[in-house]
């Protein structure tokens, strides 16, 4: 992943740009001369010659020291974020989960109170069929077969023959609705008490996804300001080893990074161009097989409102869990920006993968969805943006940045595109 190669880029050049001076400083050794054989003129000695190339190779291996530790600093920095991003995802999709728990819990308590009704019917009826029994002294059965017993005349008999059938089968329906709604009550109250409970673990979930977010995000700022002076101290020092300024080498450390930056948004860019065209050697291969199922139409007009939506937030602050006004996190802005255009999409930037159409890099369109995960899964994905065109996308960064539009490749390769 390219977003892996920006630290092992920036040592390479903070090595050739920093050690080259170093080397360039060492004083040459012109070799003995007549006069230092004798120990005299004006010509170093050999231990003079000695002790400043071991102090020039000392100050180069202090600077690279220095100029790795500045690079693993910002590598810390990265980390504490992606954990946080990870955190809040994390929650994210614990509350969605809770949604649905207790849609499930209303749903199935429902579903329980209608069998109970049922149930309820159905012991009425058979409470009926037993006080006629008691007051004809016989089942209804044969009270009829004794009706039919005494009837005068073969039409007689024929109609109360009908009779006793209807009452057989009456019978029945009544003792078997009463025994199959008796089980149908008590399998939907046991499900209405594990959906009960089921909410309930959802509820605990959250609270406990909610406390590791704010835990990350809290360990995220204290990374923020340790990395600030950690940064501070380590520029000072360079400036001390190479006789600089702590503002020359602030502008020279940030030249590095972007030289890095753009090293490594190329490489991201050209992995994500190998894996479209990997992708279509595929699918040409398979162009004997059956066409895959359709995906929904794609809305040019629902697109151009994503994209509106999410230019106006720029600017706005990062807000965990937030879905707007004042501010939004990275699935928040994304599915507020859809539902603008037309497309309901959850609170997660996981399930927002699930629920569009997968497409490769080089079929990109302004308002499709790109997705980050640090394990390849799509279950793991932690951070989405709003794909705006020209390589650009709108995003909620991180907990400390406003919404903004960046470089695709900020965080090098995306791992997976989709569109709503």
């Amino acid at each position: 992943m390219a977003r892996r190669l920006l630290p092992t880029l920036l040592l390479s050049l903070t090595a050739l740009l920093g050690l080259l001076p170093a080397a360039q400083a060492a004083p040459a050794d012109p070799g003995p001369a007549a006069g230092q054989a004798r120990g005299e003129g004006p010509y170093p000695t050999t231990e003079e010659i000695d002790h400043a190339r071991a102090e020039a190779e000392g100050k180069a291996s202090s600077v690279t020291a220095l100029e790795a530790a500045l690079t693993e600093s910002r590598a810390e920095l990265d980390r504490a974020a992606r954990s946080a991003e990870q955190a809040v995802e994390a929650y994210n999709g614990a509350q969605l989960a809770l949604t649905r728990a207790r849609a499930e819990e209303s749903a199935a308590a429902g579903r329980a109170t209608t069998a109970e009704a049922a149930r309820a019917a159905a012991v009425e009826d058979a409470a009926r069929l037993a006080a006629e029994t008691y007051r004809q002294g016989a089942g209804a059965e044969l009270s009829a077969l004794n009706a039919l017993l005494a009837a005068r005349g073969p039409r007689e008999a024929g109609d109360r023959a009908t009779v006793v059938g209807i009452a057989s089968r009456r019978t029945r329906e009544i003792l078997d609705n009463a025994t199959s709604t008796a089980a149908e009550a008590s399998r939907a109250s046991a499900a209405a008490h594990t959906a009960t409970e089921a909410s309930e673990r959802a509820a605990t979930e959250v609270g406990a996804a909610r406390a590791r977010a704010e835990q990350r995000l809290s360990a995220q700022q204290s990374e923020v300001t340790a990395s600030g002076r950690r940064r501070e101290q380590l520029l000072a020092e360079l400036a001390a080893a190479r006789n600089t300024t702590v503002e020359l080498e602030r502008r020279r450390r940030e030249a590095l990074e972007a030289i890095a930056a753009r090293e490594a948004e190329a490489a991201a860019r050209e992995a994500a161009e190998r894996a479209a065209r990997e992708a279509e050697a595929a699918e040409a291969a398979k162009a004997s097989a059956p066409p895959p199922a359709a995906a929904r139409p794609w809305s040019a007009e629902g697109a151009a409102a994503a994209v509106a939506f999410a230019r106006s937030k720029i600017g706005l602050p990062y807000i965990w869990g937030g879905e707007g006004p004042a501010g939004y996190d990275c699935s928040g802005l994304t599915m507020m920006a859809w539902r603008v255009g037309g497309r309901q999409l959850n609170h997660f930037a996981a399930d927002q993968y699930a629920q569009s159409t997968p497409v490769t890099y080089r079929q990109l369109r302004p308002g499709d969805l790109v997705f980050w995960t640090d394990t390849g899964r799509a279950a793991d994905i932690h951070h989405v943006g709003l794909y705006i065109g020209d390589d650009q996308m709108i995003e909620a960064p991180r907990a400390g940045m406003p919404i903004k539009q960046a470089s695709l490749w900020i965080m090098g390769t995306p791992d997976f595109y989709a569109r709503p």
